[in-house]
């Protein structure tokens, strides 16, 4: 066995200092795998097994004295020793700081910085935008295994977030929710799901079930880029095509198309600080929006919000109206084995106040009046798109025991499973339809009701 050289844990009082030293530790152990992965393919590899390890950090505290608890993080709950494995601390360089940052202050503590003993798989140690060439590879994949570690699901799942992890009694406890092992598959599956690099992804996060929605968003981005007085310095598209306000590099500039488009293409438009926005299309059903929240979640957003057409089940509502979720009936079924649907899913009070004055806003509606085109309820999420054409008796009698106002297929596991991953959450539907009520859009009425509601819709 070849390891990477593994330095002396480091004790550090400032949280920059702290990643920066990360950081060097992150890159010694990559390029370690990485350059002998060169040797190995061009066959001056030594024959054995090569590893090297994440960087790991941790703090000590010894007290139960009270802390500033007004923040849900940057705090932890009981003396002990806590600890995470980091990867790709350039990535996550600002979070990483604020948070080390409010530990050390909040406790009074130190934090330790050293080599953990989780291997880093092969396959995470490229960077990004590497590729390797097949051909040159031939009949060694077989050997990789023997001369890399490769990814292992047994440090991939998702104990420490969904409240199963059980500290053995010399193991420290979880300072993170997510191991690196954890955040580098997701890292990976972004890449994959969406068409555009993790490091492109702005901290407020649109999800859209509609291609509508994508086609207004490019036009507002456009706009936004031309507007002198806008915060938005850059809009990346799939296949990390990008459009600058100022200058960008040739090679941002002119990006090779993609042949084909992503599962679930991503649009971020971007700020200096990752304030700005991004918008993923990831299309129709609960499958689809479990996966990429699932992966989103370890770039610990700030928030994200479901935008797009439900059925409306209330005969006082018409087309075209708003529907602000206070609540969520789940029939998505695919998160029940990681939270039980007798959790309830709880509305957040910033987000309802700020999607409630956003909508007051921009329809010039307040009070009793923005009550005619928004009501607040119950959102009911499904996973057969059909549900109409079952007997009617299950679904509508369930549907009117909850008071539910509108069904869609996204909404609830979105919110779920922002609940489950600690990222804050809300809903925001416009009614497309009544099919309990026999009004469907005309032909013809589609594109109209699009055009219309869509731009406001976005623009709320």
């Amino acid at each position: 066995m070849v390891e990477a050289d593994s330095p002396d844990p480091a004790v550090f009082e400032n949280a920059s200092d702290a990643v920066n030293e990360l950081c060097v530790r992150y890159e010694t152990a990559t390029a370690f795998l990485r350059e002998n992965f060169t040797d190995f393919l061009t066959g001056n590899s030594s024959g054995e097994k090569h590893r090297a390890y994440y960087p790991e950090v941790r703090i000590t505290t010894t007290s139960f004295a009270r802390i500033d608890s007004r923040l849900s993080y940057g705090h932890v709950s009981s003396p002990g020793t806590y600890s995470t494995t980091i990867t790709r601390p350039d990535l996550f360089r600002d979070y990483l700081e604020h948070q080390l940052q409010l530990l050390m202050r909040n406790h009074g503590v130190t934090v330790e910085v050293a080599t953990s003993t989780t291997p880093i798989p092969l396959h995470f140690a490229f960077n990004e935008g590497d590729t390797v060439d097949a051909d040159s590879n031939g009949n060694r994949n077989a050997a990789i295994r023997d001369s890399f570690d490769t990814p292992d699901l047994a440090y991939m799942d998702d104990s420490i977030v969904n409240g199963d992890f059980e500290a053995s009694q010399d193991q420290s406890l979880p300072l993170a929710p997510f191991t690196a092992p954890r955040v580098d598959y997701s890292l990976y599956r972004l890449a994959h799901y969406t068409g555009t690099s993790p490091h492109h992804f702005q901290n407020f996060v649109l999800f859209t079930n509609y291609q509508f929605y994508i086609d207004r968003f490019v036009e507002f981005a456009e706009q936004a880029l031309s507007d002198p007085a806008s915060e938005y310095e850059e809009f990346v598209t799939p296949g990390n095509r990008m459009t600058c306000r100022h200058d960008c590099s040739e090679a941002q500039a002119n990006a090779a198309p993609l042949s084909r488009m992503p599962q679930m293409p991503a649009y971020h438009l971007k700020t200096k600080n990752r304030s700005g926005i991004t918008l993923v299309n990831i299309g129709v059903g609960p499958s689809n929006a479990k996966t990429i929240t699932d992966h989103i979640a370890v770039l610990r957003p700030h928030t994200w919000l479901m935008l797009g057409h439900c059925a409306g089940l209330r005969n006082t509502q018409s087309l075209g109206d708003y529907v602000l979720a206070h609540g969520y009936v789940r029939e998505d079924h695919v998160l029940d084995e990681d939270i039980p649907i007798s959790v309830p899913v709880p509305p957040l009070a910033e987000v309802q106040v700020a999607l409630q004055e956003a909508v007051a806003e921009t329809t010039g509606l307040s009070g009793y009046d923005l009550k005619n085109i928004m009501r607040t309820g119950t959102v009911a999420t499904i996973d057969n798109r059909n549900w109409e054409l079952r007997d009617q008796s299950g679904p509508v009698h369930r549907l009117s025991q909850s008071r539910a106002i509108a069904l869609d297929m996204e909404s609830a596991t979105i919110a779920a499973n922002g609940f489950r991953f600690r990222v804050p959450y809300g809903t925001l539907l416009c009614v497309s339809d009544k099919p309990l009520h026999g009004e469907l859009k005309l032909p013809g009425m589609a594109t109209e009701f699009y055009r219309t509601q869509v731009n406001q819709h976005l623009k709320i």
